[in-house]
């Protein structure tokens, strides 16, 4: 028996992560700077997290659209998420919860669509296919 990783599913998770770290976290545990652990407001974690849900993403939707379904709308959505994640990080920080919402769905939908195109192809590849 083999172990496989369903790559959509963790990709979708680390985004859901993000979501939770950006708009409940803040609610929850606004008391930790007194004790000296700051990870609200933390730039080096947001940009951690942003490069956790980047890397799984595109490992998962690249193996899609190399071996399966051939289509660069998922990765179009999922890219158009990291990027509007990073905007939210680095320039428009009063925006943070406006551009949050629209970048997570996004990112979910690009895992989604990647998910529903390999699981409707099915190694169904055309005759210019190389693998």
């Amino acid at each position: 028996m083999s172990f496989k990783i369903n790559w959509d599913a963790l990709g979708i998770t680390a985004s859901v992560a993000c979501a939770i770290h950006c708009a409940v976290l803040p609610l929850f545990l606004s008391s930790l700077p007194l004790f000296g652990v700051n990870i609200i407001e933390n730039l080096h974690f947001e940009y951690f997290m942003i490069g956790v849900a980047f890397f799984i993403g595109i490992y998962s939707l690249y193996h899609g659209l190399a071996k399966h379904h051939h289509s660069p709308i998922p990765m179009v959505f999922f890219s158009l998420g990291i990027v509007l994640l990073i905007v939210k990080v680095s320039f428009l920080h009063e925006w943070r919860y406006w551009l949050l919402a629209p970048a997570v769905l996004f990112i979910v939908a690009g895992h989604y669509l990647n998910y529903r195109l390999c699981r409707q192809h099915n190694h169904a590849h055309a005759d210019d296919c190389d693998h």
